[in-house]
């Protein structure tokens, strides 16, 4: 398994995803209970978070603005502004029966902590599981691991845009979700190989 180079990313078909009409945001109570009701039953979820960018040294991050959840067939998209998402998502983080799978979490996870109090168990880094498949001295984000794992490139149009206004517009809503459905699905394919490779 070798790290795709840039060139080779961009000749890639697109990662098509979740479309709208499974991603699921969660602003109030009814939204939370909805979304734990099948996020509870998962034993792996793909996750990430959204900050808003930082423009200017020495800007302190206000941390996240937005928490993502995906199973394969859905995305769950927890803004922090409402506290009944961050209630909800934070039950999810801290269960130590589901893991977590996503890029480049220390991060991620240090503002969790630090800015509202989550405490995340169970994860796993894919950067690193990659990187030891690779044998690569770097570790791997989201876009070359899509590209090695899944044959796809995934869109990263929405990265760079204020996470921090409301409500969300679509692409931001889809770069979102797909952030961490990508993670899910790369961890599920990884399985897959693992499996196939034992049994033959």
């Amino acid at each position: 398994m070798e790290r795709p180079t840039k060139e080779e990313i961009i000749a890639l078909p697109m990662y098509a995803g979740l479309d709208l009409s499974n991603i699921i945001i969660v602003e109030n109570k009814d939204d939370a209970e909805q979304a734990l009701k099948i996020l509870e039953n998962e034993t792996c979820l793909g996750f990430d978070t959204e900050s808003k960018p930082i423009f200017q040294k020495g800007q302190v991050s206000p941390g996240p603005s937005l928490i993502q959840l995906a199973t394969e067939t859905k995305g769950f998209l927890f803004p922090t502004r409402f506290p009944e998402a961050v209630a909800a998502v934070a039950t999810i983080l801290a269960n130590p029966d589901i893991q977590k799978v996503g890029f480049g979490l220390k991060d991620d996870n240090k503002e969790l902590r630090n800015k509202l109090n989550i405490d995340i168990v169970n994860t796993k880094d894919l950067s690193v599981t990659l990187k030891q498949l690779a044998g690569e001295k770097n570790s791997i984000g989201a876009r070359a691991a899509v590209a090695m794992v899944l044959g796809k490139r995934l869109g990263k149009g929405a990265q760079k845009s204020n996470w921090g206004a409301y409500p969300l517009k679509n692409n931001q809503i889809l770069y979102a979700a797909n952030d961490a459905h990508s993670a899910i699905c790369i961890e599920q394919a990884l399985i897959r190989k693992n499996s196939k490779r034992k049994g033959s």
